[in-house]
């Protein structure tokens, strides 16, 4: 054990591959391990390299493993993929694992705290309910439209013109309709409950508290912001923060001839979703303002349409959330 250099470890939820090499790249450890023996095989490793594909898990795993003296690196797994040599298994993965993580220009993931990931969960339970608030409502409307009834697709419509039509409707339809007026109710409840929470944190955080003096960025982006990226210094610079969040254009370069297609989608959608909703809302509101930023995102609309707009303004906002952080400045 003491000549371990690198491990490499595919992650699962029973069964895990450890695939380590020594300082000259010879194969030290090769095997499969339970869940209960991992963290045995790797505390009795000295401090070396240890890398693991970014997925569930893994973030608690990197703190586990930090806590015994290693250095812990997480990869994207589209980034491991390159170094598989054979067949897809967990014994080829795990030494995927070990190349990739070793390499000099690897793209690693930042590992999250606690307090980033129980923010998160805060976030992610919060849309979870606001999806299912949303199907449950197009699961009400469907049903009253084979009944002759064809409601707007505003949420406070159903909410105050269904009572209004239970009278009509045969006695069962009318109990199944209560049910899902009840049922979107209750998760109206819980989404406004989950944003207090949301807003209560980004309001008692330094770095969210910096996050939201850019127009655009409201509480609940900058909460998801600070809980995702924390104070961004992983990145080299904000461009590099908007391509890793997939608001730049897609590449493809050839013969010295640039062309430039949609934006790439890559990184968190949720993160991209919440910038772009606020850039909607700074679009929409910069016809009643004069300031610098309200008079380019008018330029751009005028020049490239509503929707290029919206997402211009998103990746200046992602570049300027970025020195926000990761700077402490106010960027104007």
């Amino acid at each position: 054990m003491s000549i371990v250099s690198t491990v490499g470890i595919d992650l699962a939820k029973n069964v895990f591959s450890v695939h380590a090499v020594d300082s000259q790249g010879l194969v030290v450890v090769r095997r499969s391990l339970s869940r209960s023996k991992l963290s045995e095989l790797v505390a009795q490793l000295p401090p070396c390299l240890i890398g693991m594909e970014a997925c569930s898990g893994a973030h608690e795993w990197a703190r586990r493993f930090t806590m015994f003296g290693h250095v812990v690196k997480l990869m994207a797994p589209k980034f491991v993929t390159p170094y598989r040599k054979s067949g897809k298994n967990d014994g080829n993965d795990a030494e995927a694992i070990c190349e990739a993580v070793a390499r000099p220009n690897m793209r690693f993931v930042p590992v999250k705290s606690t307090e980033q990931q129980s923010d998160l969960t805060l976030h992610r339970v919060r849309q979870g309910f606001v999806e299912e608030r949303t199907a449950t409502l197009n699961r009400l409307r469907g049903l009253l439209a084979e009944f002759g009834h064809v409601l707007p697709l505003r949420p406070s419509e159903l909410h105050r013109r269904v009572p209004q039509l239970l009278e009509k409707l045969p006695a069962r339809v009318a109990t199944c309709a209560q049910d899902l007026l009840q049922h979107a109710r209750g998760l109206q409840e819980k989404v406004l409950q989950y944003e207090g929470e949301i807003k209560l944190h980004a309001h008692t955080n330094a770095l969210a508290c910096r996050a939201q003096t850019r127009l655009g960025i409201g509480p609940i982006t900058a909460s998801a912001l600070v809980a995702t990226v924390g104070n961004g210094r992983d990145f080299k610079n904000g461009r590099q923060f908007a391509a890793w969040l997939g608001l730049v254009p897609r590449q493809y370069c050839t013969g010295g001839k640039t062309r430039l297609g949609h934006i790439t989608k890559r990184g968190d959608p949720y993160l991209r979703t919440l910038l772009v909703m606020g850039a909607r809302a700074v679009l929409q509101r910069a016809v009643t303002l004069t300031d610098p930023m309200s008079r380019w995102a008018l330029a751009v609309r005028e020049r490239r349409g509503y929707h290029r707009a919206c997402v211009a303004i998103a990746a200046k906002n992602a570049r300027v959330a970025w020195a926000l952080l990761a700077k402490e400045a106010a960027v104007a």
